[in-house]
């Protein structure tokens, strides 16, 4: 053993100092990701890796591993705190959910590395196994209950840059199996046993980073952004959350969005494109007969455009009561007749405690409410499909955090030519929260090779190329208002990813945990 490798043995040796270097590891983890765009932060998954392996027992890896996921997820989602603070009377929920949705979404962290600790091998191919039993339990993260996939570790690489090109293979989950392996495989040089072997693990991981970015340059060379004969206006009126409920603000809001739809431009555009929830009213309010609000939307629009919005709408059930539904609807205007719902989509994926309240009965017991300014929950849509505009095109929506779900949108003869993603990211104010939530909704762009359309109220809206690039002149930052007028760019061609879906993911979760098969066989027959 060297000297070097003695040091690190000693520094892991103590159980107060693996809990330290855990929390360590979760934060530089997260310190990946943008904003920060620490690459070196890498290093923490052979920590974790190496942690886990040095615990005392599996309680001990799982409890190394919940403590990183928590410091990990605290540092990524500190923003949720902000939606809480919104209304001062739901400002003591805040510490809580800052700290509980952190403790919640860690157990995945910390299944991961019990597992690894009971079962991963002794030789070199525990990098694979462990890089591979992470990424399954990040898959899960993103689908258990109703999921919360924020920043998974693919997603570390910025969108629309040369290494995050291998989601359009496997997906940002492909490429988050890809990076920890590889940064693993430097893990061993801490460890005892032959140094060639070592050494040639490291180098291995070596080579896969730089297959990783040279394979993206090449991809992003051949990368043409081509322009459809359609122009669409985002319009973002920089609306705050705080002041948007107040009576006193609403007039000026309507008169905001109208104004920024139909103000003069170099072009005119065939689609505006509203956030989710743009008004503080309803769709069926907005649009009830003889309301001037509705007029004056009608107003902004020239014949032939087409406007998608989004708007809570009310729906009435077999049951005489009412449901609710968190909406993107196309309004065309025929000229004289006035606005014609074209197409509705209503929201799949909701958010929990944002928009329905899990255990509704007993959180309302203890004074919880959900987020939102309704009478009820929201119900949940069909399975997400794309909707045909009045122009022929087909678009495939997502609302708010339904773009952090890979595998929406379909492929085949039912392919969309663009994604739009209308949010309300003014809940999180000037935090890295919508930074991160452009960022994750870009590999969408990777994974399917169309072009995403992004409008949020308050930032960050932007046209978003297929290969996740925000196209230069084409974005409103946070704390900005106006319009973002642009040629909607044209799909490119169907990606692997948007071919096959995640059976690339899994066929690579199979080959790491192939050592634990021939394991689990050596054991079986020496028994």
């Amino acid at each position: 053993m060297t000297a070097f490798q003695e040091r690190i043995s000693a520094l892991t040796a103590g159980r107060w100092a693996r809990v330290v270097l855990a929390l360590v590891a979760g934060v530089l983890a997260a310190l990946v990701h943008p904003p920060f765009g620490f690459l070196p932060g890498l290093v923490a998954y052979p920590l974790l890796m190496l942690l886990a392996e040095r615990s005392d027992s599996v309680r001990g890896a799982f409890w190394i591993g919940w403590l990183a996921g928590f410091g990990y997820f605290l540092v990524s989602c500190w923003w949720v705190a902000e939606a809480f603070l919104v209304n001062p009377a739901q400002a003591w929920m805040a510490p809580f959910a800052a700290s509980l949705l952190p403790a919640g979404i860690g157990l995945f962290w910390g299944a991961a590395a019990a597992l690894y600790r009971r079962f991963g091998p002794q030789g070199l191919s525990r990098v694979m196994v462990f890089a591979a039993l992470f990424a399954l339990l990040e898959w899960l993260r993103g689908h258990v209950l109703t999921g919360f996939p924020w920043n998974p570790a693919g997603a570390g690489w910025a969108a629309g840059s040369a290494a995050s090109q291998f989601a359009s293979v496997a997906g940002v989950y492909g490429l988050g199996l890809v990076t920890v392996a590889a940064a693993c495989a430097f893990g061993p040089m801490v460890s005892t046993g032959p140094r060639k072997g070592r050494v040639g693990v490291a180098l291995a991981g070596a080579a896969v980073f730089a297959l990783l970015i040279v394979g993206g340059t090449v991809r992003l060379a051949g990368a043409q952004v081509r322009e459809t004969p359609t122009v669409v206006r985002i319009v973002q009126a920089n609306v705050d959350q705080q002041s948007k409920w107040t009576p006193e603000a609403y007039r000026s809001i309507v008169d905001r969005y109208v104004n920024l739809t139909g103000q003069a431009g170099a072009t005119v555009p065939d689609l505006i494109i509203w956030p989710e929830g743009a008004l503080p009213a309803s769709f069926d309010t907005v649009f009830a007969p003889g309301s001037p609000d509705g007029a004056a939307i009608a107003n902004a629009l020239l014949p032939g455009q087409t406007l998608l919005a989004g708007f809570a709408r009310g729906e009435g059930d077999a049951g005489g009561g009412a449901r609710y539904y968190n909406s993107l609807i196309a309004l065309e205007d025929e000229g004289g007749s006035g606005l014609r719902i074209a197409a509705i989509y209503d929201k799949h994926r909701l958010v929990p405690f944002g928009e329905f309240l899990p255990l509704g009965g007993l959180m309302g017991a203890l004074g919880i409410r959900s987020l939102v300014h309704m009478p009820a929950d929201f119900s949940a849509g069909p399975t997400p499909a794309p909707i045909d505009l009045p122009d022929g095109s087909r678009v495939q929506p997502l609302i708010c955090y339904e773009s952090l779900y890979p595998g929406f949108t379909p492929a085949g003869r039912g392919r969309p030519e663009w994604i739009v993603n209308v949010s309300n990211d003014a809940w999180f104010g000037a935090t890295s929260g919508p930074i991160q939530h452009l960022n994750l909704a870009s590999y969408r762009a990777i994974e399917t090779g169309l072009p995403v359309v992004r409008a949020t109220p308050t930032g960050v809206s932007a046209v978003i190329d297929p290969w996740g690039r925000v196209i230069e002149g084409q974005r409103l930052d946070s704390g900005e208002s106006g319009v973002i007028d642009a040629r909607l760019p044209a799909p490119a061609e169907v990606t692997l990813f948007g071919r096959i879906g995640h059976l690339s993911f899994w066929l690579m979760v199979l080959a790491g945990l192939a050592p634990l098969v021939r394991s689990f066989r050596g054991r079986w027959t020496a028994g």
